[in-house]
């Protein structure tokens, strides 16, 4: 499966974007899709996950309350709303899925497919 990330660009804080995740090569309805972050100077880290099976959910503490992340099956593309954006948001954002359950232990999280990453910066 092939990802590419969209969506980002440059917003004052307490702003929102929506980024979005679109597939192609495989359907997305029975993968596990997640975004993930890199700020500068820092290493990358899990933001959210949904799971293909119940659709759960698991958001990482800092974001918990201002990011929502989804799925369109019929357009097998996932989303990541974020609000209340922070500068400590700044960073390139990745999506990523995997077949099935995820890999590995929250917020440790193993994904097979990666997509380029899109840029988000939020000015104070």
């Amino acid at each position: 499966v092939q990802l590419q990330a969209s969506g980002g660009g440059l917003v004052q804080a307490g702003g929102s974007l929506r980024l979005s995740c679109a597939a192609s090569g495989r359907t997305l309805s029975r993968y596990s899709v997640g975004w993930f972050r890199q700020g500068p100077g820092k290493e990358r880290e899990f933001v959210a996950i949904l799971r293909w099976r119940g659709s759960s959910t698991h958001y990482a503490d800092s974001v918990k309350g201002r990011f929502t992340i989804s799925r369109d099956n019929a357009e097998n593309t996932v989303y990541l709303q974020m609000n209340s954006l922070k500068p400590e948001d700044t960073a390139v954002y990745y999506c990523a899925a995997d077949p099935g359950e995820p890999g590995g232990k929250g917020p440790y999280y193993v994904m097979n497919y990666w997509g380029k990453g899109t840029q988000v910066t939020v000015s104070s």
